[in-house]
């Protein structure tokens, strides 16, 4: 296929074997890792784990990425729609509370393709945040619960640090278009069946980045309307330069808390600073496969 599935719109020609452009991936699906997972928010992880199923390969180039064995290295098995699918009802079959898809973008059409038929748990599109609206009506009606980052407001930010300098554009764009198909939030006994929950991983020295990103969500969406969860678990990756060879400090993240509070945030997570640590990074070791 000739692909524009992400806001890059590079045109790359990606067959089954491989691909071209600027993630580089093949059409036929790449999957490092499916399991149960238990270190997402609380109303996705529950009590016995969220189905994740983790895919090789980004449309971002975050320098900060902690799954970059994945997401640079592209490290993964090919699988069908049809082994796709049995992954699925295996993790279903262990107990999972949904279907969570880490980074789908590059295989929405395989995914699209998996999903015609319903399954009995909601499906989970978590994602980097950098969307194609386009890409996202193409899944109407196929994912009940978006779980997207909103990592940047600030553009000079975004391009430095993930190669992207339209990221706020793009990613706003695909948060409204994801709430336009999930409606307001929905818990039921702790847990969500559908909704969409807005992640922020604040970075070190990312405080006023933090403010910008808050700020539009307060502005965009009233109480009861979206969950966000900021996050504390930057942790610096191998050969990290100047602020980002550092963790965040209290400091940083109890005024980000506070100016969350200040906007009225109220539905949502925080994380303790025990949340930074690379133990939390699965092994992408083909499990579940």
């Amino acid at each position: 296929m000739i692909c524009k599935l992400c806001p890059r719109q590079c045109g790359a020609l990606r067959t089954a074997e491989g691909g071209m452009g600027f993630c580089s991936l093949p059409e036929t699906p790449l999957v490092a890792r499916a399991m149960l997972h238990h270190w997402e928010e609380p109303c996705i992880s529950g009590t016995r784990g969220s189905g994740a199923i983790f895919f090789s390969g980004c449309v971002l180039g975050c320098v900060f990425c902690q799954n970059g064995k994945i997401s640079r290295e592209r490290f993964g098995k090919p699988v069908t729609a049809a082994r796709l699918r049995e992954v699925m009802e295996e993790l279903i079959a262990q107990g999972a509370h949904n279907i969570n898809l880490v980074s789908p973008t590059p295989f929405t059409s395989a995914i699209r393709e998996v999903l015609e038929e319903p399954l009995p748990v909601p499906v989970v599109w978590n994602t980097g945040g950098y969307e194609r609206v386009e890409t996202l009506r193409t899944l109407e009606g196929k994912v009940q619960i978006w779980l997207p980052d909103l990592k940047y407001a600030d553009a000079a930010l975004a391009k430095r640090y993930s190669g992207a300098g339209d990221y706020f554009a793009a990613a706003s764009a695909a948060i409204r278009e994801m709430y336009r198909q999930s409606g307001d939030y929905v818990l039921e006994d702790g847990l969500l069946r559908r909704g969409v929950v807005i992640r922020h991983l604040l970075l070190p020295g990312g405080l006023n980045n933090a403010k910008g990103v808050m700020d539009w969500v307060a502005e965009t969406f009233r109480p009861g309307q979206v969950l966000f969860s900021l996050m504390s678990q930057y942790t610096p990756q191998p050969g990290a330069q100047g602020l980002l060879a550092r963790r965040v400090t209290a400091g940083e993240y109890r005024a980000a808390l506070a100016y969350m509070e200040n906007l009225g945030i109220t539905d949502g997570y925080r994380q303790d600073s025990s949340s930074a640590r690379e133990e939390y990074t699965p092994d992408f070791d083909l499990s579940g496969v």
